[in-house]
């Protein structure tokens, strides 16, 4: 017996969600407290970003796996499909449904918790093809890392790992490394440092897939049984839902 699916989810939604309130929040406080220093504002925001990533991982990974990404979630269940193991395609539209919820709510959150209004259009225009190549370039090393992680029997370090891999492609990528169709989505709901116009929306989601597919072809070539390892991804889940024992 697994996790129950609701739980899954639940956990989706909650780490996606802080995840995102992470990233809005950083930069919300960022701009206060350095304001005219564009540098020294990411800086702040890419560290708490990071941090926060891997603490996220660690509650919700024996959970869930701890995906909070639709990416890495279709990822799993590509990898996985032939081989049994990973995401089931029911399981991979609840995980994106929450994933993307989630990162609405996030970004609400932290507009309410920094005095603004709740839900407040992104103004920021982030149109543009360095951009875009940005995206695939951090989605693609993203899907890599996790996937390479797990085949290689490390998903254990997944947390510092990732957390990482983020909190670095915040500076060697043009985009900023968003890397994450569903924050990307929540994202588009406040109009603050970490904010994206829904406008330009479109344009990274399908640059986010595109890096998806480079990604998984990567692996093709450097790890060919990646999908024996999809349910260790992020990280591996408890093999039983204590909920579910039966006890005397």
């Amino acid at each position: 017996m697994t996790i129950a699916l609701w739980r899954r989810l639940l956990a989706e939604f909650t780490g996606t969600a802080l995840l995102v309130t992470a990233v809005v929040g950083s930069g919300i406080m960022a701009t206060a407290l350095s304001p005219g220093d564009v540098g020294l504002q990411l800086l702040e925001n890419s560290i708490a970003t990071a941090f926060a990533l891997g603490a996220l991982i660690l509650i919700f990974g024996p959970v869930s796996g701890a995906h909070f990404n639709p990416v890495v979630s279709a990822a799993d269940w590509f990898l996985g499909r032939r081989a049994g193991t990973g995401l089931t395609g029911r399981d991979l539209g609840g995980y994106v449904a929450a994933q993307v919820a989630g990162a609405i709510g996030g970004s609400i959150l932290a507009n309410l918790m920094f005095d603004l209004a709740a839900v407040d259009l992104s103004a920021k225009d982030r149109t543009a093809g360095h951009l875009w190549l940005g995206e695939v370039v951090a989605t693609a090393g993203l899907i890599l890392l996790i996937f390479a992680l797990a085949r290689s029997g490390r998903a254990p370090v997944a947390p510092a790992a990732v957390g990482a891999y983020i909190g670095a492609a915040y500076w060697f990528t043009s985009s900023t490394s968003f890397a994450n169709p569903a924050v990307t989505i929540g994202r588009a709901f406040t109009d603050t440092f970490a904010g994206i116009a829904p406008a330009s929306v479109p344009g990274f989601v399908i640059a986010q897939l595109v890096g998806l597919a480079v990604g998984i072809g990567l692996l093709a070539a450097l790890y060919p049984d990646a999908g024996q390892a999809a349910d260790q991804v992020v990280v591996p889940t408890d093999e039983r839902d204590p909920a579910l024992d039966q006890r005397p």
